[in-house]
């Protein structure tokens, strides 16, 4: 297995394993509180997310990746420094 795929299955999994566990976890507690049945719906949400989130990660992350690049070199690093002599 080529190493730059094998990087980009595990990231995906671990991206969306994370991601899904959190707002599926949010969503539930927002929708019904600390419910008797959190625990079943919660495991419910996020076993249906999980998979959508996996392929999403998987093949959306090197385009996220590349805008995020092509943003980030458009803003500027540093402010300019200004002189002391131009302080006062």
């Amino acid at each position: 297995m080529n190493s730059n795929f094998a990087y980009r299955l595990v990231f995906a999994l671990l991206m969306s394993l994370l991601m899904t566990a959190l707002m599926s976890g949010w969503v539930t507690w927002l929708n019904i509180g600390l419910a008797p049945d959190f625990l079943t719906r919660w495991g419910y949400a996020f076993r249906n997310a999980w998979p959508a989130a996996f392929l999403v990660v998987l093949f959306a992350a090197p385009w996220v990746q590349r805008l995020t690049a092509r943003l980030v070199q458009w803003q500027p690093t540093a402010l300019p420094r200004v002189a002391e002599s131009e302080e006062s």
